[in-house]
């Protein structure tokens, strides 16, 4: 491989839907930056490897009820497509790697049902997933979409039945938005809210638009909460964080005549700007100081992206600047966002850089010290994506290139961490429908809320069911197993 300068190859964004290869746009294209170093070993595996026909370049994951990951990719499995390879899949996955495609897109003539799945899924409280295509459907402007259609927003059951919820671009000039990028959120109300990147207003940034906010129901009621203006940051591409005081915090994305930001928008739709400027396509998250942290794939010493913290009240401060170590050893251009763990550290990828050249995963704390755990060296993947912790402890991630046969990968990283729960929703009132999520739960004999304890039926293995009690404080959900006693990640609020 060519040796080339990180600095020589900047991202070339452009918000519009067309696709190169078996990759849609908005994408980054930047070549890798190799070295001959060694890099110290952690304790990584390889689940999957995809080869087009199982799949190809796999967006992040998500851990399930019944404790296996679901995911999507881009390419692969299905021929119907006019790219080489295939439309993308969903695809679940066991913890040791056993892989089944639930679905293939474009298996409905002119792709009705979408095509190119770019984002993770999220399992709703009745047990399906949602999700969007960045393309696809019924919706069409060739403008801003390409010919492939604008996206749609679709469920699946476990079992792989698609129902497509919404097609992009069905309101005049595209004002509901067009071409998703990010995954949806289930909120407190039980509404999905999301982010398109291109469309809404297309005086902004014309012809292409500068990306709307929407939310959805689960029977596929539609409405654009905000549609973004030239002065509020402009293409969202990674989806939203709902907070712990109820409303919905994201980024938008900078390059290409889209404009970086932070904002802050209600569940009513009143949108504020916290910090203009921020290259930010990766989304936040809120950790258990309240503040919110992320990545920007540019900015920093050098410009290769930085760690951020930025308070609910929109403070910035840069927490750690890529590429400070020789030849980007520490990885370069964090292009998805951060992960808390339980050890209180956030955790991370960057899509280049490190002892390699393909991208790294790394840990910091909330004053920005930085340990890089695992380089990649291609062989195991290239350009690393989202991760996510699996109640076992391990961290889970994928890359979207690289491997065996160079389509992608799935891979774990256990760091020693032990095993916890998960509570689906994070916050409810007393009387609340709560899943548990966790392993070899079978026989548990005790759920408490902050100590006051729950009524609760163990479905299986993987996952208990339960209600919020009687005079339960905002804490932590303990769990107790004949292995031992297991604690939820994070303190489960309690709603008024």
């Amino acid at each position: 491989m060519r040796t080339e300068k990180l600095s020589e190859h900047r991202p070339k964004w452009r918000c519009v839907a067309k696709l190169s290869g078996w990759r849609s746009a908005c994408a980054v294209f930047l070549l890798c930056a190799a070295t001959a170093a060694a890099s110290p070993a952690q304790t990584f595996k390889t689940l999957v490897d995809f080869n087009g026909r199982n799949g190809a370049f796999p967006g992040s994951v998500v851990q399930g009820t019944d404790g296996n990951f679901y995911g999507t990719s881009e390419g692969g499995a299905s021929s119907n497509c006019f790219v080489a390879g295939g439309c993308g899949t969903v695809f679940k996955l066991t913890p040791n790697g056993a892989l089944t495609t639930l679905y293939n897109f474009c298996a409905q003539p002119n792709c009705a049902d979408g095509g190119f799945p770019s984002a993770e899924l999220v399992q709703a409280t009745d047990g399906n997933f949602y999700g969007t295509t960045f393309s696809g459907g019924s919706g069409s402007n060739l403008t801003i979409c390409g010919s492939l259609g604008c996206g749609t927003v679709f469920k699946l059951t476990p079992a792989g039945a698609l129902t497509t919820l919404y097609n992009f671009c069905a309101q005049a000039n595209c004002s509901d938005g067009a071409n998703p990028r990010a995954g949806l959120v289930q909120a407190t109300d039980g509404i999905f809210y999301g982010t398109a990147l291109d469309a809404g207003n297309t005086t902004c940034n014309a012809p292409f638009g500068c990306g709307t906010i929407f939310k959805i129901t689960r029977a596929g009621n539609f409405a654009t909460l905000h549609r973004f203006d030239s002065t509020e940051g402009t293409c969202p591409a990674a989806g939203l964080l709902q907070a712990i005081d109820g409303n919905f915090y994201g980024t938008t994305t900078s390059g290409g005549g889209c404009n970086g930001s932070v904002f802050k928008i209600t569940p009513g739709g009143k949108l504020t700007t916290l910090s203009l400027g921020v290259a930010a396509p990766s989304g936040l998250v809120q950790a258990a100081d309240g503040n919110f942290y992320g990545t920007t794939y540019f900015g920093g010493t050098g410009n290769y992206g930085t760690v951020f913290k930025i308070t609910p009240n929109g403070t910035l401060t840069t927490l750690y600047s890529f590429c400070a170590q020789t030849k980007c050893t520490d990885g370069a251009f964090p292009y998805v966002g951060l992960i808390q763990a339980t050890d209180d550290n956030l955790y991370g990828t960057t899509s280049y850089g490190g002892t390699f050249g393909p991208g790294t995963v790394f840990k910091t704390n909330s004053a920005g010290t930085l340990t890089t755990l695992h380089n990649f060296d291609s062989t195991d993947g290239n350009q690393p994506a989202w991760l996510v912790q699996g109640t076992d402890g391990a961290i889970y991630g994928t890359t979207s290139k690289g491997g065996a046969a160079h389509h992608g990968t799935v891979f774990s990283l256990s760091v020693g961490l032990g095993p916890f729960v998960e509570t689906r929703p994070t916050s409810g009132k007393v009387g609340a429908n709560i899943i548990i999520l966790g392993n070899n739960l079978t026989g548990t004999t005790s759920v408490t809320f902050n100590s006051t304890a729950a009524t609760f039926t163990v479905v299986g293995s993987s996952e208990i069911t339960t209600t919020v009690p009687v005079g339960a404080t905002s804490g932590t959900v303990q769990v107790t197993t004949p292995g031992g006693t297991l604690l939820s990640n994070v303190a489960f609020q309690v709603k008024p």
